[in-house]
């Protein structure tokens, strides 16, 4: 009885932890698209890993590779959460992200847990635009 309830405890400590972890890790998306959504490229920047930070160097740079190569980012009509995966401690979130113009588009979010939390480390669009929404 006593590994029945220990078993239990830990499959329970799991799953409310990779819950968890996945909760921060879409709050981080989540607040980088919000201040897209209103230019703030300052903020935006914050988000981003440091190594991203060193490619593009300034808030003003990673805005506009953001409005240029991802417009559905910069200006997303609906946002949805899909599977996060952990292969080898590299952990990618997948977001289907509805466009203005209704078209939706499968993005891979590599995240990077640093000492300041979760950082987005890359993203890849997965798939081309026209995906029934």
């Amino acid at each position: 009885m006593r590994a029945l309830f220990l078993t239990f405890a830990l499959v329970v400590g799991f799953a409310f932890g990779a819950k968890a972890q996945g909760n921060d890790i879409q709050n981080v998306i989540g607040n980088q698209i919000e201040a897209f959504k209103v230019d703030d490229f300052d903020k935006a920047f914050t988000f981003a890993s440091p190594s991203i930070q060193g490619i593009f160097r300034t808030p003003e740079n990673f805005g506009r590779m953001v409005a240029q190569g991802y417009p559905m980012v910069w200006r997303p009509a609906d946002v949805e959460y899909l599977d996060l995966t952990d292969e080898a401690g590299v952990y990618r979130q997948k977001v289907m992200i509805t466009d203005e113009s209704g078209r939706a588009h499968l993005l891979e979010y590599r995240m990077l847990e640093t000492d300041n939390g979760w950082k987005i480390n890359g993203v890849q669009i997965l798939e081309a635009a026209g995906i029934a929404a």
